[in-house]
C-alpha cells in the first residue's frame, strides 16, 4: 500500500541501481520498474486491472523504453507522467563517505548519482502509478480519464527515448504530458530552445619561427569565437525565458606549441530564446566565419548543426497548468511560482516535435545539485512531490472532488 514514505523509500532503491549513460545504462533499472509493477498488479489481483497495458520499446541494443497504461472509460486526453531512466556518468568527486550508488541519508536527505535528476522524481511518478492502481482495484472500475506512466532512456545523451515514444505513438499533441525532473519547488511550463554547432577551421601549417608562412587555424577560430560573444550581447532578452546563452563547450586544435596549426575545431552549446532560433544562429556563426576569414588570410572555416531544439514558450490557457497549479498549491498551501526550466527535457522534445501546449516540469529537489559530487535530494521535497502527483492523478482521472493521496 502507498503509504507517505512509499516514494522515499523507492528513490532509495533506485539510485543504488547504476543507470549511468554512457556506463551501465538503463537495462537494469527498465527491469526493475518493470518487475514491480508487474508483482503490484498480482497482489491487487482485480479484474479491472485486466485492462492495464505494460509495453516496452527497444531504442537502443539493451536500453528499453517502459509505458504503463491505465486506460480511462472516455476519449478525453489522457495524462503522462513522463520520467527519464538513465543518469549522467557516476562521476568523481564525491566525498568518502558518500559514495554515488550508496543512496546514504543523512540529515533528512538523500545523496546518490541521480537522486535528483531524476530518481527522485521517477519514484514518485511510480507511486502515483501504484495509487492509480489500487484505486481502481477498489472501485472496481477504470477511471475516466487514461493515465500512463513513461519511463525513458537516453534522456542524458540525445533524447533519443522520448523521440521514440513520439514515434511509436505513445505520446502526441493530445496528452497532458508532465516530466518529473528537479523544479526548486516551481511548475516550470517553458524551455530555452538548444542548437549544437561543431565549427572547423582549416589553415596552413609552417614553423612557428615563420608565422608569416602559414595561417593559423587556431587563430581564426579564436576571431569566430570572440565574434560569437559579441553577437550574442547584442540579441534581444524574452520577457520570460531571458537571454540567449552560447558556451564553447570544447576545443581542439594543433600538433605542438612550435608549429602554426592548421586546424581547429569548437563544439558550440546555443541556449536560444525568442525571437533568437537556429535560423538566426546559423547567420551569426556564418557571419562569424567569414569574419574570421577576413581577419586571417588563408584560413576557411565549416560548420555542422548537430542539435537544433526550439524553445518552447508558455501556454497560459493550458487546462494542465491550471489543475496542476491547483493541486500543488492545494497540497503546500502555498501560491506555486510559475517559471521555465533552464535546460531541455522530455517534455520539451515532445511539445517541439507535435505541437503539444500541455507540455511541462514539476519535480522534487534542485536542477543546481544535478549532475554533480554529493547530488541528493530533500526527504520533505519526496514527500511533497509524491502528494502532488497523486492529488493531480486523482483530480483529472476521477474528477476534482477527489481525495489527495498521502
Amino acid at each position: 500500500m502507498v503509504d507517505e514514505n512509499f516514494a522515499w523509500r523507492l528513490t532509495q532503491e533506485l539510485v543504488k541501481i547504476d543507470s549511468s549513460d554512457p556506463g551501465a545504462y538503463e537495462g537494469e533499472i527498465e527491469h526493475f520498474i518493470k518487475r514491480l509493477i508487474e508483482q503490484q498488479l498480482a497482489q491487487l489481483d482485480s479484474p479491472a486491472l485486466d485492462a492495464v497495458q505494460v509495453a516496452e520499446l527497444e531504442v537502443l541494443p539493451g536500453c528499453r523504453n517502459l509505458m504503463v497504461t491505465v486506460p480511462g472509460v472516455s476519449d478525453e486526453a489522457r495524462l503522462v507522467y513522463i520520467c527519464h531512466m538513465d543518469t549522467v556518468t557516476l562521476g568523481d568527486g564525491w566525498d568518502a563517505d558518500t559514495p554515488p550508488l550508496g543512496a546514504v541519508v543523512r540529515n533528512d536527505k538523500l545523496y546518490g548519482r541521480g537522486a535528483c535528476d531524476m530518481k527522485g522524481g521517477l519514484a514518485c511518478a511510480i507511486t502515483a502509478l501504484v495509487h492509480a492502481l489500487e484505486r481502481v482495484a477498489a472501485d472496481g472500475e477504470l477511471p475516466h480519464r487514461g493515465f500512463s506512466l513513461i519511463c525513458s532512456v537516453d534522456e542524458e545523451d540525445f533524447m533519443r527515448g522520448s523521440e521514440a515514444a513520439i514515434d511509436a505513438g505513445w505520446v502526441g499533441s493530445r496528452e497532458w504530458v508532465l516530466d518529473i525532473e528537479p523544479t526548486d519547488g516551481q511548475i516550470q511550463v517553458a524551455h530555452k530552445g538548444r542548437t549544437w554547432f561543431e565549427i572547423e577551421m582549416t589553415g596552413v601549417t609552417a614553423h612557428a619561427s615563420q608565422p608569416w608562412k602559414g595561417a593559423d587555424a587556431v587563430a581564426a577560430m579564436a576571431e569566430a569565437v570572440c565574434a560569437l560573444r559579441h553577437a550574442f550581447a547584442a540579441l534581444p532578452v524574452h520577457d520570460e525565458l531571458g537571454a540567449s546563452t552560447i558556451t564553447f563547450g570544447q576545443i581542439e586544435g594543433g600538433y605542438r606549441p612550435y608549429v602554426v596549426p592548421d586546424r581547429a575545431k569548437v563544439w558550440v552549446d546555443m541556449r536560444l530564446t525568442p525571437p533568437t532560433d537556429t535560423a538566426a544562429a546559423t547567420r551569426m556563426v556564418e557571419q562569424a566565419i567569414a569574419d574570421a576569414e577576413a581577419t586571417v588570410p588563408g584560413c576557411h572555416g565549416s560548420y555542422t548543426v548537430t542539435g537544433d531544439r526550439p524553445a518552447i514558450e508558455r501556454d497560459p490557457v493550458s487546462p494542465l497548468l491550471a489543475v496542476l497549479k491547483r493541486a500543488t498549491d492545494d497540497v503546500t498551501g502555498a501560491d506555486t511560482t510559475v517559471g521555465f526550466f533552464t535546460g531541455y527535457t522530455d517534455t520539451a522534445v515532445i511539445a517541439g516535435k507535435t505541437g503539444n501546449r500541455n507540455c511541462m516540469s514539476y519535480g522534487p529537489g534542485s536542477l543546481a545539485l544535478a549532475h554533480k559530487p554529493n547530488e541528493h535530494v530533500p526527504h520533505a521535497d519526496i514527500v511533497r512531490c509524491q502528494r502532488v502527483l497523486i492529488a493531480l492523478a486523482d483530480n483529472t482521472l476521477w474528477g476534482a472532488n477527489s481525495q489527495v493521496g498521502a
